[in-house]
């Protein structure tokens, strides 16, 4: 037996040096990341977007702020290469480049909202420092502002292409959603992407179910201002759903890995599904290899999502927590197993984070 051990590495100093200096560039660009979360839920971004070069006092006057903690944004901002600052005159200005990706309705997507996921990170530190001792997991309720933050990332992800990229995936889904037929959407949030379409399908009949009483809530009252009677929204324990062959077509965005048992639910989905049926599921498209995601696209604020998130609403339900970044493969598998077949796999190019499957009922 050999019991030489092996030598230390030598330390690389230039190598330590280079890591100071990435660790501090994290540090600052986390700290502009809050502040662009500041920034969107302020309205300051879209408030700017619609102003020439202004003084700090301009900009809060226009946006309904004090100016005090406007001017210390701007100063954030400036800092960190957002918006423009022009020392002679004291005004500020927001470059139309970066406004089309920062704003509501933006034209390259608002980068800004995916911002708020590190805020509420800092939000909910103290309890999971907790679940970390204890493996004990977190309610939805634990999380402020989170049915929101995600009501406004399924309106870029879904909401907005819907109709010309996201429904056509299912090959004469369209046609009859416009005849008439049964539509659910499990885990639905805030119902934005069934309204859309009870909207648009006045002959169909849309059910949405949720785990969150509070998105279901803000649901069911969107419905009723746009006086919708083809949708009907209601809190559901999606672990106990059991409703045989009542629907034509079924959805779950960016919902599945969130369940206390992804694979059991996708077995009563398929269920739910009269023949002919077809579930259509968006959820990550992050491999489950952690060496493949190495290229990802924000592969760093997925699992750290997955991490204070999405694993802890799993273990909470009792479930095994599988994350954020379940991956694709364990997805496809999973649609397999539960029955599906013709199961396809589809990336969007305005959506390189997820992936989108369309499974027929076998």
């Amino acid at each position: 037996m050999n019991d030489t051990i092996a030598p230390a590495p030598a330390f690389d100093e230039a190598r330590a040096h280079a890591f100071v200096e990435r660790s501090a560039e994290t540090l600052n660009a986390g700290a502009v990341a809050v502040m662009m979360s500041i920034g969107h839920r302020t309205g300051l971004f879209d408030t700017m977007a619609a102003l020439p070069p202004s003084t700090s006092a301009r900009i809060a006057d226009r946006a309904g702020l004090a100016e005090r903690y406007v001017r210390e944004w701007l100063a954030v901002m400036v800092v960190g290469g957002v918006i423009e600052y022009d020392p002679r005159a004291g005004t500020y200005a927001l470059p139309a480049e970066h406004g089309a990706s920062l704003t509501r309705g933006a034209p390259l997507g608002n980068m800004a909202v995916y911002a708020q996921h590190v805020a509420l990170m800092g939000a909910v530190q103290d309890a999971i420092l907790d679940r970390f001792e204890t493996g004990e997991g977190l309610c939805y309720h634990d999380y402020p502002h989170f049915h929101a933050l995600m009501a406004e990332d399924s309106d870029q992800t879904v909401v907005d292409p819907l109709f010309d990229a996201v429904l056509p995936l299912v090959p004469g889904l369209i046609e009859r959603l416009e005849k008439g037929i049964d539509v659910l959407d499990a885990g639905c949030g805030r119902g934005r992407a069934l309204l859309a379409m009870a909207r648009r399908f006045p002959a169909s009949r849309f059910v949405g179910y949720d785990l969150g009483a509070d998105a279901i809530a803000v649901a069911a009252e969107s419905a009723r201002a746009a006086e919708l009677d083809n949708v009907v929204f209601a809190t559901r324990d999606l672990g106990d759903f059991d409703e045989h062959e009542r629907y034509d077509f079924v959805t779950s965005f960016d919902a599945v890995h969130d369940q206390r048992d992804p694979a059991d639910l996708l077995r009563r989905l398929h269920r739910s599904l009269r023949p002919g049926g077809v579930y259509l599921m968006q959820d990550i498209g992050g491999s489950a290899a952690l060496e493949h995601n190495l290229d990802f696209p924000m592969a760093a604020l997925l699992y750290a999502i997955s991490c204070v998130h999405c694993t802890p609403v799993s273990l909470a339900q009792g479930g095994e927590g599988l994350g954020t970044m379940w991956g694709w493969e364990t997805a496809e598998a999973m649609l397999g197993a539960a029955g599906f077949t013709d199961v396809q796999r589809n990336i969007l190019p305005h959506d390189p984070m997820n992936v989108w499957f369309v499974a027929q009922r076998g």
